[in-house]
């Protein structure tokens, strides 16, 4: 064979060798495409919640949450962080406002929830934890980086006192689920603890109050509200009022002087209802104590 009949055959073995590398390129890539898709599916599984719910009267075990009521619940959970933020920047104003949206958002998840049959223990336990953040640690906070703070160290003890009061009465409440009547709650709910001490903020900081007379009663409303949530009192729950039942034409132009009265002052008149609502428990016990027996 001649030195020109071997060149070209030389010559083709870098190409044959270019085509086997080119065809072993696509079998890499669908390698790595592969090996992807088994860490994503592994992250999926390993993250995937899995909870035991009964159905039809069986045990069965479910995967995965329901949406809709945890966006709710994850509203109010990023309502009362803002509000925490919004106190430490000096926005008293727009940190009590939002404790009240996490308040109606909280009110909102549980009946959506129910009206969508998508309970849940998962979400029951998120929504725990979001009530101790909106109406646990964000309105003692407030209340603390408002006025609590001037104080000193009987501050932010009683700061604290409240947080403390606010997990044990959200403890307390989830195991007491079932075993109580519906009808009343065993100590003040922490939503409505929180709309006391936000409304206070509000009303007080709204009227430039901080004199040091200011600075006591905000020490006894947040006490007082810590300690109202771990108590034996009991207070009405409204659960047995049945809204689809007709009612007398006068209870919704009630319901309308109601939203007028607030839109006129909305601190003051938040501050009036609810510091009425915690108070009704207290004067309730008193008045059962004091009728006589037969």
């Amino acid at each position: 064979m001649t030195q020109d009949a071997r060149d070209p055959e030389q010559e083709s073995l870098p190409s044959s060798a270019a085509g086997a590398d080119s065809a072993a390129t696509p079998s890499s890539k669908e390698e790595d495409i592969v090996r992807n898709e088994d860490l994503a599916a592994a992250f999926l599984r390993e993250t995937e919640v899995v909870e035991e719910a009964v159905e039809n009267g069986k045990k069965i075990r479910r995967k995965g949450i329901y949406l809709l009521p945890n966006l709710f619940t994850t509203s109010a959970l990023f309502s009362g962080f803002f509000a925490v933020v919004a106190g430490i920047n000096g926005e008293f104003t727009s940190a009590a406002v939002a404790i009240f949206i996490a308040m109606v958002l909280d009110g909102l998840d549980g009946r959506v929830a129910r009206m969508t049959n998508t309970q849940s223990a998962f979400g029951a336990e998120y929504d725990s934890l979001s009530d101790m953040i909106s109406f646990g640690m964000a309105p003692a906070l407030v209340a603390f980086t408002w006025i609590l703070q001037d104080i000193g160290k009987t501050g932010w003890v009683v700061a604290f006192l409240y947080v403390a009061c606010a997990a044990l009465r959200l403890a307390r409440f989830n195991v007491q689920i079932g075993s109580v009547d519906k009808k009343w709650f065993i100590g003040l709910p922490s939503p409505s603890a929180a709309a006391l001490v936000a409304a206070s903020v509000w009303t007080f900081h709204s009227f430039d109050a901080d004199a040091f007379g200011f600075k006591l009663l905000m020490l006894l409303v947040v006490g007082a509200a810590g300690i109202l949530m771990v108590s034996n009192i009991r207070y009405y729950s409204f659960k047995d009022l049945d809204f689809k039942k007709p009612v007398p034409f006068v209870v919704l132009l009630a319901v309308v002087l109601g939203f007028v009265m607030i839109s006129v002052q909305p601190s003051v008149m938040l501050l009036l209802l609810f510091g009425a609502y915690v108070c009704s428990g207290p004067v309730l016990a008193v008045m059962r104590k004091a009728k006589p027996k037969h």
